[in-house]
């Protein structure tokens, strides 16, 4: 069992209060406007990308995301890929048994595709370390537990090595192992971290240009050739790759936004989107 460890923090604590607290992400000025209505499909969303901030920041921004998975009805599982902001445990590393615990309950990994994944690249360990005290993953869970209770299946995984070989590699693996299944994958992201918003801004759509023209090498080469601040592009461009090969031929911006916009003006902001990509 992994035990979350940002309740209390980037999200409320309690069932009832993050119940609220997801609630007030969609009807902000900045969300949605409305709470999501989840529907049966067919489904076309192949991939997604979302930002992990606390939620008084990115929630909003991630509600339109969610709004979105919600419409395009139940995937089987969610592959979810976050950056490794602690240095700890291996380069690439993903769990194929157990389960994650929120305060909205308990979600089970799929051990077939995670084995699938595992066995579909020499770069991917598994590693539970790196997991431990890791929040870019588990902030995506509560969102999708809000919408569709525990009737699906995760597998995550942590990036702490984001080259482009390394990106690519990630989302052939998961690409292979995903064929014929019903599979959502998300890439967890912020963008720019700590520079004045207009900075931010500009940089930040860069990178979402490269995005939306599904360009998996473009995200990793204009994160390094502008020093963009950007903590998962890594996940992003596996996503994309992993996407692209599974059908996928059109990536939308949903949302952007910075802390400044949702938090109230800063002199430093982080910046959110985000992303659909679909079929």
């Amino acid at each position: 069992m992994r035990s979350p460890v940002v309740a209390g923090q980037f999200y409320a604590g309690s069932r009832a209060e993050l119940l609220r607290q997801i609630e007030e992400c969609y009807l902000s000025e900045h969300g949605p406007g409305k709470l999501p209505t989840v529907k049966r499909g067919p489904r076309r969303l192949v991939g997604l990308v979302s930002p992990h901030a606390g939620y008084m920041y990115s929630g909003p921004v991630a509600a339109h995301g969610f709004a979105r998975i919600a419409e395009d009805g139940i995937p089987r599982s969610v592959v979810i890929l976050g950056p490794n902001h602690t240095g700890a445990g291996s380069g690439v590393a993903i769990m194929t048994s157990g389960k994650w615990k929120t305060p909205l309950g308990e979600i089970e990994i799929d051990r077939e595709l995670g084995e699938g994944i595992r066995l579909a690249s020499e770069i991917i360990d598994v590693d539970h370390l790196a997991h431990a005290y890791e929040h870019s993953i588990e902030v995506q869970l509560p969102f999708l537990q809000h919408i569709f209770g525990n009737a699906f299946k995760m597998v995550p995984i942590c990036m702490m090595l984001q080259d482009e070989q390394t990106s690519l590699e990630v989302g052939d693996a998961i690409a292979e192992a995903a064929v014929g299944k019903d599979v959502l994958i998300l890439a967890s992201t912020d963008f720019t971290h700590y520079e004045p918003q207009r900075s931010a801004v500009e940089k930040d759509k860069k990178v979402i240009e490269k995005i939306i023209k599904m360009d998996p090498s473009g995200v990793v080469r204009i994160v390094d050739e502008e020093g963009i601040t950007m903590c998962g592009y890594g996940p992003v461009a596996a996503m994309l790759q992993a996407a692209k090969k599974l059908g996928a031929k059109k990536a939308e911006l949903l949302k952007y936004a910075t802390s400044g916009d949702t938090a109230g003006p800063m002199a430093q902001v982080v910046g959110y989107a985000s992303i659909a990509v679909s079929k």
